[in-house]
This record gives structure tokens, C-alpha cells and sequence, in this order.
């Protein structure tokens, strides 16, 4: 039983002439059949992970499932999302005393949306493999040549598959034979100039595809943000205890600001979301790091096909370049870093 990384090709047609065929990259851990693949040169994006419990495996993410479903798609399955997750409202936003306008690609509302590294070519700059665990590390470097965002930036990414006892949370007699998904970022501002920043991840999370309406969610205590119509913020609600509730016929598309639910053996302070099969007898665990430049937002959306939820961890507001609500400024040379999770139990 050992830790592996694998590559194949990814989808059996070819990609249109301007791009490149994909590689998707497989940590595995052989004992128990668990793996997470990752495609660095379409975005960086986890397309797939499966992870074990009681015996079973289960496939947790809904992503697409051939380079032209990639290309196609408009849903930004597990993408990363940076420099700002969410939307700017119309695009446009000041700095420094500079007004800047970004491209807008979500026309319906007027607004930027996820930032614009979804998509571009990542770069595998380490992988490796112990006994304990599987790594990939990949990295985006923006020249700063976007429209309306002219801070070069190096994006890196690690993806972790790991034991799952790492981190120690509640009693699993099983944790030493099973995994878990670490992913840690950093971004490090690569200008002369300071920037603005905020960074994002946007899975959609699945029980091997069991309806949404059988599934319950577990929220940690948050306060939860008002959106107008064009999805920007214009008001907060008052603060909720942590509560579990059913999704059946219950549509979410939610920013909320959350409390944190714990502390790592390490000291790390985090918030779980909990996604519960009572079928299956199974909790998805999705753990974010929070803290001062951590990630201590939280969207939930239930797409309308009903087969899956966004469970997105944020280090900002929806808008955060207007309102500067969780956005993070560096300075040249300095970097913004974070971690997030996802296990089950």
C-alpha cells in the first residue's frame, strides 16, 4: 500500500487548435483505492475525488467529464477563484486612487465575476510521495496584463492527499487507513506596486450523485449577507447559531461570514461545513482555515439541477474590491496564504 502520482491524458478528442491537449494528474493512495486528479492546465481545477468510508468509495465531486464539457462549461466547477472570488460590481472598482474597469463576463448582471485564472495554464513545479502522503504543487504567474488589473502576481497551489488522521479531529479508528484532501495556497505579489486581493475555490459536492433534496447541511454560526438583484451586497442579517437543516426544495445562493468552530493540534484556527447522506450513512466535511487573511467567508448554492452543492470557502466579501470587506493588500513581496480541507467521517 503505497502513495502514487500518475498522469493520463484527459478526454479522448482533442482540443481545439489554440489549446493544448490536457494532462490530468492522479494521487492515489493504492490501499484503499481513494484518489484526487487535478488538471494544471486548464485552471488548476480538481476534477475528480473520491475518498473512502465504511468499505465504500464515494465520488464527492460534480465537474465536467471531457475537454469539451471543460470548455464549455459555465458553472466554474471547482475553480480556483482569484484575484477575487464573487463578483465586482459592473467590473469596476478604485485603488489607490485610481479607477480601474476589469472585464465583465457575467453580462447578465453587469458584474466581474471569479477573477480570471480560471482556465489559464498552471504549471507543475513539485510533486511527491511518502508513505503519508501525495502532493502536486502548481503555479500561475500573471505578468499583470489583464484588463483592469495590472499587479503581476505568482499564484501556487498544493494538493494533498493525505492520511487522514492528520488532523486529529474527533475519534476515527479508522483515520490511519483512510485519506483526506488538503489544498494550501499562496499568493505572492510579483509587482512594484501593492495590490488588492482575495482568493476563492468553488466546488460542487455530490454522495455519488444522490439527490440534493436527501442530503442535510451543517453551517458553523454565521451572519449571513444580504444580496440585491444584481448579487452584490446591501445589508447582513443578524448573527445564527450553527445549525444542520434539510435541503429538500431548499434553494441557497448565500454569502455568509463565519464563526470559527475550532483549533487544530497545530493551533490553526477553522470552520467545517458538514454535508450529511443519512443513505449512506456519511458526513462530508469541508474545513476552511480562518483567522486574520484567512478564509472566513463562505458561499452555499444549490444549482437548479439539483444534483449537487457549491460549497465555497472565501477570504472575502461578494464585491470586496468596493466594499473592502476581507480584502487582503500586499505589499511587494509579500504573499497571502490559506488552507482548506475535505474528509469524511
Amino acid at each position: 500500500m503505497s502513495f502514487t502520482i500518475t498522469t493520463q491524458p484527459f478526454g479522448p478528442l482533442p482540443l481545439p487548435s489554440d489549446r493544448k491537449p490536457l494532462t490530468e494528474y492522479i494521487l492515489q493512495y493504492t490501499g484503499t483505492g481513494e484518489f484526487a486528479a487535478v488538471i494544471p492546465e486548464f485552471g488548476g481545477i480538481l476534477r475528480r475525488l473520491v475518498l473512502r468510508r465504511q468499505g465504500q468509495l464515494f465520488a464527492l465531486l460534480k465537474a465536467p467529464e471531457s475537454p469539451q464539457a471543460l470548455l464549455a462549461d459555465e458553472s466554474y466547477a471547482s475553480a480556483l477563484l482569484f484575484p477575487f472570488p464573487s463578483r465586482i460590481r459592473h467590473g469596476i472598482y478604485a485603488f489607490e486612487g485610481q479607477q480601474y474597469a476589469l472585464k465583465m463576463n457575467e453580462v447578465s448582471r453587469n458584474n466581474a465575476i471569479h477573477g480570471f485564472v480560471h482556465g489559464q495554464v498552471f504549471t507543475v513545479i513539485n510533486q511527491e510521495t511518502t508513505p503519508n502522503h501525495a502532493s502536486l504543487t502548481i503555479r500561475y504567474d500573471y505578468p499583470g496584463d489583464a484588463t483592469g488589473y495590472p499587479f503581476p502576481f505568482a499564484l501556487t497551489v498544493t494538493y494533498e492527499l493525505t492520511r487522514a488522521d492528520w488532523l486529529t479531529l474527533g475519534s476515527n479508528p479508522e483515520a490511519d487507513r483512510l485519506c483526506a484532501l488538503r489544498i494550501s495556497y499562496s499568493a505572492l505579489n510579483t509587482g512594484t506596486t501593492r495590490c488588492p486581493v482575495s482568493f476563492g475555490w468553488h466546488p460542487y459536492f455530490t454522495f455519488n450523485s444522490e439527490p440534493v433534496d436527501e442530503l442535510t447541511l451543517s453551517l458553523p454560526a454565521r451572519k449571513a449577507i444580504v444580496l440585491d438583484g444584481d448579487m452584490i451586497p446591501n445589508g447582513r442579517l443578524p448573527d445564527s447559531r450553527a445549525e444542520t437543516f434539510s435541503l429538500r426544495e431548499r434553494q441557497l445562493d448565500t454569502p455568509f461570514i463565519i464563526e470559527p468552530t475550532g483549533t487544530t493540534p497545530n493551533g490553526i484556527s477553522y470552520a467545517e461545513t458538514v454535508l450529511n447522506s443519512d443513505h449512506a450513512g456519511v458526513k462530508l466535511i469541508i474545513g476552511q482555515e480562518t483567522g486574520e487573511g484567512k478564509l472566513n467567508y463562505l458561499v452555499c448554492y444549490t444549482p437548479t439541477r439539483r444534483d449537487s452543492v457549491a460549497i465555497e470557502p472565501l477570504t472575502a466579501n461578494v464585491d470586496s474590491f468596493n466594499n473592502g470587506e476581507g480584502l487582503t493588500i500586499l505589499n511587494p513581496g509579500e504573499a497571502m496564504t490559506g488552507s482548506m480541507w475535505v474528509r469524511l467521517e
